[in-house]
């Protein structure tokens, strides 16, 4: 009896000694005071921000603790924390910013912010709907420098027609990626690489580019996924490392590109850069594409890319082709836009932009079959380049001059 009453009482010791333990070591995670930020490991247990979204937004908790800045320690105040210029709010005992920008990325991930307020991704893909509104006169200049004209310009008169809710909602749902902030920052990081996730592998997928980069007036995604390189991906996918740091990415880790692979990646020991224009050579998004200032060492770092995968007789081959396209692209659409001068002069066609018919399918001519043409010819869709492309040229312009040769003969009627 005495002997089992021993037993007990020894193991009620031993149990209660294990559970202070325990409690020691789980409360020394702890944060000291209530508005101390938990470390890492402790949001993923019972830390103050999480014990409060994962009832209120719990996605947010699961994202975050799959994500590489919770593997490396990185807490949520360290993103959320308010910077110089940035508007603060109270939360539940921290003091946040109330709005996040690029500036909260760039404290730990400042080349790449760098890198990014040079890329047409930045200011230019604002102005591009609002022009220069909102713009510091520094920022205006520092754009101008790398894009002329993109950035010190009147807001689009398409999108000032459609409306408010179609601008706010449509056409700013992409372009915001380079909205100016009250910070004195461009832009957003999550556009790419989502808010608490913050992945590379998502940043790597195809349709995270396409989520922009679709459609008539630049349907890079559609047309990827008709390429070789998109049937590849779709099948062979699994056997992929998109997680792999960008800074040794080599092609066991992505022996198929995605939009990432060529145009940011730092494959086997290729520059990485967060500026997707340094590897292009053609203003491709023009109506009719000059060759960019910088087109040879765009033209060579891309090439560069391609000879990973690619002999250089194929590569110097594809772009030669692809160039072919551009020039005789650029000679149909400099065709109407000779018509659409020649109207004007006549006084067959209104000052305002949009209010007549013709105006429309010239703008559909070279805003969407144009350059669905010129980017089929150098990402690999064959029938962009013809149906989407050539095809819709010809029909556009035979449009185009039908409804000239009606305003003419009506003019001589009168």
């Amino acid at each position: 009896m005495e002997d089992i009453t021993f037993k007990s009482v020894f193991i009620a010791i031993f149990i209660g000694s294990s559970l202070i333990i325990a409690a020691l070591i789980f409360n020394a995670k702890r944060p000291a005071q209530e508005t101390e930020q938990p470390k890492a490991e402790f949001v993923r247990s019972t830390g103050k921000c999480a014990t409060c979204h994962r009832k209120e937004t719990s996605a947010v908790v699961h994202q975050f603790e799959r994500s590489r800045h919770a593997v490396q320690g990185i807490t949520c105040l360290d993103c959320h924390g308010a910077l110089e210029g940035q508007e603060k709010q109270a939360h539940r005992g921290f003091m946040i910013a109330k709005h996040l920008t690029s500036k909260n990325c760039s404290q730990c991930h400042a080349t790449e912010y760098d890198q990014f307020i040079r890329s047409r991704h930045a200011a230019p893909a604002w102005a591009a709907v609002l022009g220069k509104q909102g713009f510091t006169d520094e920022q205006i200049a520092f754009a101008e420098t790398y894009h002329k004209g993109a950035v010190d310009r009147a807001p689009n008169q398409l999108a000032s027609k459609e409306g408010q809710s179609a601008t706010d909602v449509g056409c700013l749902g992409c372009h915001d990626i380079g909205k100016p902030n009250a910070d004195g920052s461009i832009g957003t990081c999550t556009a790419c690489h989502a808010r608490h996730a913050t992945s590379i592998a998502l940043a790597r997928e195809p349709e995270t580019c396409g989520q922009c980069h679709m459609g008539p007036d630049h349907s890079q995604i559609e047309i990827y996924h008709e390429s070789k390189h998109g049937v590849l991906y779709n099948a062979q996918k699994h056997d992929l490392n998109l997680k792999a740091d960008p800074k040794k990415l080599t092609t066991a880790d992505m022996s198929i590109p995605t939009c990432a692979t060529c145009h940011m990646s730092g494959l086997e020991g290729l520059k990485v850069t967060h500026d997707t224009t340094e590897r292009l050579s053609y203003w491709l998004f023009a109506a009719v594409s000059d060759k960019r200032p910088t087109y040879q060492r765009g033209q060579d770092a891309m090439k560069e890319t391609c000879l990973k995968c690619h002999t250089q007789p194929h590569v110097d081959r594809y772009y030669q082709e692809a160039e072919g396209v551009v020039q005789a692209t650029n000679v149909k659409i400099a065709e109407a836009e000779k018509l659409m001068v020649s109207l004007r002069k006549e006084g067959l066609l209104t000052p305002a932009p949009f209010d007549e018919a013709i105006e429309f399918l010239f703008f559909d001519l070279w805003h969407y079959y144009g350059r669905t043409a010129k980017h089929g010819a150098f990402m690999g869709g064959t029938d962009f380049v013809q149906w989407h492309g050539n095809y819709e040229l010809l029909l556009k312009m035979t449009e185009m001059k039908e409804i000239a040769a009606q305003l003419r003969e009506n003019r001589a009627k009168k």
